[in-house]
């Protein structure tokens, strides 16, 4: 086809101004662009060479000049790469082995190192004893004082148990042993698993349920089938819902910026509630990697071991210990 390799590239990045966020396309026209200075060095100039003069092989080419770059930017430029193969097929401009590009950047690309997760223990922790302090306050008519009860309750358990936002979500009053503190929940990928609440996660979720209880009681269900965290909103209602894991979401929202104001808007999300229950385990006791994966319900040990890792503080203090006793 008489189509130059840039003309191609130019209607590609149209299609991805069209359909793809600003960074998006700031990528892929960086992206193309060095693609067309890989083209250039390999005797393949963008502008007067055919689209049925490109193969496979500046694929390679590619890979082999994002060596210098970092593994993030290689992936997202291989990223557009592919998808200007894809375009072209799609376009029935040639027709690429895309299989085989595919196969090339799994052979050779480099693997992205897999992050440890990150998350403000002390901003977490400074949550915590606000939402139990902000529990108590006696100002507020009585749905106020019900959705405080209810969010500090939740976030405790977010916090002392590792359950997943939907998981918490869906607890019913039935699914909880008040006598051994535990709770018989179905969680990912559909298996039955055991989960243990901490004193005083159990005292939060009771003096909840105790200020709900004229509710509960005039609700014509079962105690048993009842949502432990309900809605206390207006299209709620008397009746007794569940909150929605939107909602979960939106509660840690609205403590991350009363606490930390809205700059740490973002920062801090009920996984991360999940990251410090793993770690708190792990520091408590003594980096007990299997204890850890029982109590996070982790199928594969490997997901625990991303925690195990030492603190900035604990690598600050060990550092000092070392060289100020010099």
């Amino acid at each position: 086809m008489n189509i130059t390799i840039l003309k191609s590239i130019e209607d590609y990045l149209e299609t991805v101004r069209l359909s793809r966020s600003e960074n998006t396309q700031r990528t892929y026209k960086n992206a193309m662009k060095l693609f067309i200075e890989v083209l250039a060095e390999n005797h393949l100039p963008a502008d007067n060479k055919f689209i049925g003069d490109l193969t496979v092989d500046a694929i390679s080419w590619l890979i082999t000049s994002l060596k210098y770059y970092s593994p993030a930017t290689e992936a997202l430029y291989l990223t557009a790469a592919t998808g200007f193969y894809e375009y072209l097929a799609v376009e029935e401009l040639s027709d690429p082995n895309l299989s085989r590009v595919r196969s090339l950047i799994r052979r050779r690309a480099r693997k992205l190192g897999q992050r440890l997760p990150q998350f403000p223990k002390t901003n977490i922790e400074n949550i915590i004893v606000y939402a139990i302090d902000n529990a108590h306050l006696s100002a507020g008519d009585e749905i106020d004082q019900l959705r405080r009860l209810r969010d500090c309750a939740f976030l405790l358990t977010l916090a002392d148990t590792g359950l997943r936002v939907h998981e918490a979500c869906n607890l019913r009053r039935g699914d909880l042993d008040w006598e051994e503190g535990k709770a018989i929940i179905i969680g990912k990928g559909n298996r039955q698993d055991i989960v243990r609440f901490s004193s005083r996660s159990m005292k939060a979720i009771k003096e909840y349920l105790s200020a709900r209880s004229k509710q509960d009681g005039t609700s014509g269900r079962p105690l048993a089938v009842l949502p432990i965290f309900s809605r206390h909103d207006p299209g709620a209602g008397k009746k007794i819902k569940p909150i929605t894991t939107a909602s979960g979401r939106n509660i840690v929202a609205l403590y991350v910026e009363e606490v930390l104001g809205a700059q740490a808007k973002g920062t801090i999300t009920p996984h991360s509630f999940r990251h410090y229950f793993v770690t708190t385990v792990l520091n408590a006791s003594g980096g007990n990697l299997k204890l850890a994966q029982e109590l996070a319900r982790h199928r594969n040990i490997a997901v625990t071991q991303r925690y195990a890792h030492l603190t900035n503080e604990e690598l600050d203090r060990g550092y000092w210990e070392i060289f100020d006793s010099k």
